[in-house]
Order: C-alpha cells, then structure tokens, then sequence
C-alpha cells in the first residue's frame, strides 16, 4: 500500500497591525441665533435731536443695497410695513413703505416688526456710523472697562510723588500748577484720573512729562530763559547760549528732549543743583 504525502506546512511571518486614524471633521461654528425680542437703537456720538428719519428705501441719491454673497448680486432693501422680507424682489403685491424716524436720538421697535428689526440690525448702511443697537450687555462691559482703567490711574495718583504729580497737571492745568499746595495738587490729580484715566496713564508713563516739567520750573525760577521769539534758551545768569528751538516744536518739550543727549545730561545735573 502506497504511503500518503503529508502536505509541508507553510509558515507565514505574523503581519503589523496598521493602525488608522480617524480624521475628525472639524466643528463648524454655530450660526448666531437671532432672537425675538424688542430692540432699542440709539444714535451714535450721544447726539438726540428731536427728530431724526434715515432712509427706509433705495433711490438714486441713499442707497440701499444689499450684496448676497449666495446669489452673487446686489439686493434692492425697502421697509414696507405690510411685507415680512426687507427685499423690494421678495415683495409681491403693492407695497406700503414706512418711515424709520429717531426720536430724541433713539428708536425702540417692538417685536412684532421683525422685518423692520432685521433690516436696522443686519442690513442697513448706516448701522455702525449713524446709529447701533443699544445692548445693555455692551454697555455693562464698556462700565466696567472704564472703572477698572478709574482704579487703576486713581491707585497710580495715589502713590504718586508730588514732583511728578506737578508734572502731569501742569500739561492740563499750566503754570497755575506752581501756587498749588501740596494737598491741591494731591486732590486734583485724583481728579484728573478719576475723570480721565486713559489719558493719565499715558502721562503717568511719558518722561518727557516729568522733563517738560522740569524745564518749565527752571525757567520759572530764571535758571534758564527762553528768548522772547521762543527759538532759543540760554543760561539766566550769563545768556550764554544753551540750545535752538527746532521750527514749529513747542520749546520746552524740545529741550526736554535735548535733556537726554550727552550735552544735556549735564545740564540737567547742573539745572538740578540750582533747583
């Protein structure tokens, strides 16, 4: 009896594992949800006259276009009180156009004008340079920039040495800063950030304030003089000449800049001795 071939076994080298990644499709933003409520729009620049219309359709001399990016055309906008869409090509049937009119620099539409809402809120040419829609979360955020930049100045004014206090009023005050006593000029820096601290802070951080200063009390005390054109200053004891004021710089700031130069550096020391 033949024997029976035994079949040779094959060995096969285990394969890798290819792992494969799975791309994630990014999340797209969510459209802002536009929301049914009463809106109020004010007029920019706090201006409130007693009457106020802006166009409420387009003509040769306003114009009221919208360009709709899906379409890829230029959209004619009117308010017509008895149509829900803003656009003329939407409107079907005979329109009744209405007057959009501010008064005493405001206008409250309720919310069953959607269509005068959205063309105000959304389309018209004028938002954002004529008027913009009150938000009472917009006007809380601005507050509470305007009293955090109010402390911070307050509290820079607070720890302020009075040279530099002096400095800084005399830029809002002149020379009437030099009969002010101490306390005065304490009270009324506190004054001055409190009711302008953007503009604090960026004196309480130039030195050419404090220098500006500086040169004014020198010549306030005829260490220096300036001549009577303003184009030169010089030595108040011999004249001797000191500097040339640049065309059309104010005097003393440009001597406080020439303060900083080699030369007037030692100037400074010498003005500081007399001071």
């Amino acid at each position: 009896m033949a024997k029976q071939a035994t079949a040779k076994k094959v060995e096969v080298a285990p394969q890798p594992i290819v792992e494969t990644k799975k791309v994630s499709t990014p999340v797209q933003p969510a459209k802002p949800k536009w929301e049914i409520k009463d809106r109020t729009y004010v007029l920019k620049g706090g201006i409130s006259p007693l009457t106020l219309t802006i166009p409420s359709k387009h003509t040769i001399k306003h114009s009221l276009l919208f360009f709709d990016e899906e379409k890829g055309e230029q959209r004619e906008i009117r308010y017509a009180t008895n149509h829900a869409s803003i656009f003329k090509s939407e409107q079907e049937g005979e329109a009744t156009l209405g007057h959009i009119v501010f008064k005493n620099g405001s206008l409250t539409v309720p919310k069953q004008k959607q269509n005068l809402q959205k063309l105000l809120s959304l389309y018209h040419p004028l938002r954002g340079r004529m008027y913009n829609e009150f938000s009472p979360v917009k006007v809380a955020e601005n507050e509470l920039d305007i009293l955090n930049s109010q402390i911070q100045a307050m509290n820079a004014a607070k720890e302020m040495d009075i040279d530099h206090a002096e400095a800084i009023l005399r830029v809002e005050l002149g020379s009437a800063v030099a009969k002010m006593s101490s306390k005065e000029l304490k009270r009324d820096l506190l004054l001055f950030a409190r009711t302008n601290p953007d503009m604090f802070i960026e004196l309480a951080n130039d030195d050419n304030v404090q220098l500006r200063n500086f040169a004014i009390r020198a010549s306030e005390a005829g260490i220096i003089k300036l001549s009577q054109d303003q184009r030169t200053f010089a030595w108040g004891s011999n004249g001797r000449k000191l500097m040339n004021v640049p065309f059309d710089e104010n005097p003393f700031s440009a001597f406080a800049a020439f303060l900083k130069t080699d030369e007037g550096v030692e100037i400074y020391r010498s003005i500081e001795k007399n001071l």
